[in-house]
């Protein structure tokens, strides 16, 4: 009895907020482990080094990033839902492991939605629509006349789910009978492009910018309105004001039950060190946007984006188990 009268005293002043608030005044007093789902090197480890060394510099303490891979983000996701909710563990999690997993596994081993507290996203990658420079079409209103005169006889490539959900979506909303062609990863898409074996393609601009300004792929649109990307907005271009933005996002996630205050006070951090003119420069010299965002703002764009793709897996009846 005394220790169960022990345990519920504590969770009563673990809840109390001014608790909460000395928690939040201490915090951080020992080392943050930011978990990266993802090999070292790619676009998700990349911004959360970035983040993490701006905060153990302007906190003082250590700031690690841990790459824990595997399982298509699982891994490092499962491992985050269940640390302690004390601020110490995040996890920088890619769009996919918080609003697509969810209808890919039946058996998911956690819960996107009621396992994680959102800090802020943190950057967006920019995706683009590629035709061959060569033999394409020069506008994406010549790609949708002939796309429309020539229904089923152009195909498109995707070596991502992503990508082909994008080309699934605009195709969809502008009424076209495009086929689809699978490749293994992004790099065998482009090689189909390049050869002839597809006619259009949906990948980061990152990825085929060096091919547009050798002149051998025309990037016709980008795929999302609000970045600084020198391309006309598909939504715009193809007139379809319906068609949503469409982009690959990262963003930072804490265990569930992290105190609020803890969540603001990484909030305001994130979103200091993506302002910096430095990091913003040399992101999106990578090709990796900016995004800061409040926690309000992150939890509804997963919502939103949850949605979205949840109906467009299931149109193309898309499990992984």
């Amino acid at each position: 009895m005394v220790r169960f009268l022990t345990a519920a005293l504590f969770a009563v002043l673990m809840t109390n907020p001014a608790t909460a608030q000395d928690a939040a005044k201490d915090f951080p007093n020992r080392t943050i482990r930011i978990v990266v789902p993802f090999p070292a090197g790619g676009p998700s480890d990349v911004i959360a080094r970035v983040i993490a060394q701006k905060m153990s510099e302007d906190w003082n303490q250590p700031v690690i990033v841990e790459n824990r891979s595997g399982g298509n983000t699982i891994v490092g996701a499962q491992a985050v839902a269940k640390a302690p909710a004390d601020g110490y563990t995040l996890l920088m999690a890619i769009d996919s492991t918080l609003t697509m997993n969810q209808y890919l596994y039946k058996s998911l081993p956690y819960d996107p939605f009621n396992e994680f507290a959102p800090i802020s996203t943190t950057t967006k990658t920019v995706s683009v629509v590629g035709v061959s420079a060569r033999t394409g079409p020069q506008t994406v209103q010549e790609f949708l006349a002939k796309a429309k005169a020539q229904p089923g006889k152009l195909n498109y490539g995707a070596g991502t789910i992503t990508a082909q959900m994008m080309g699934h979506l605009f195709h969809k909303a502008a009424g076209l009978d495009i086929v689809y062609v699978p490749f293994k990863g992004t790099q065998e898409t482009v090689n189909g492009l390049l050869t002839g074996s597809v006619d259009v393609i949906y990948a980061a601009n990152v990825t085929v910018n060096p091919l547009i300004q050798a002149g051998q792929v025309r990037a016709l649109a980008k795929l999302d309105r609000k970045t600084p990307l020198e391309l006309p907005a598909l939504s715009d271009a193809a007139g379809l004001a319906d068609l949503d933005d469409l982009s690959v996002w990262l963003g930072l996630v804490a265990p569930k039950n992290t105190p609020e205050p803890i969540i603001a006070k990484l909030n305001k951090k994130v979103v200091e060190v993506l302002a910096d003119p430095s990091v913003r420069e040399k992101s999106e010299r990578a090709g990796a946007y900016p995004i800061p965002s409040t926690p309000q703002e992150f939890a509804a764009l997963i919502r939103k984006d949850s949605d979205r793709w949840s109906r467009a897996l299931k149109e193309l009846n898309i499990k992984y188990d």
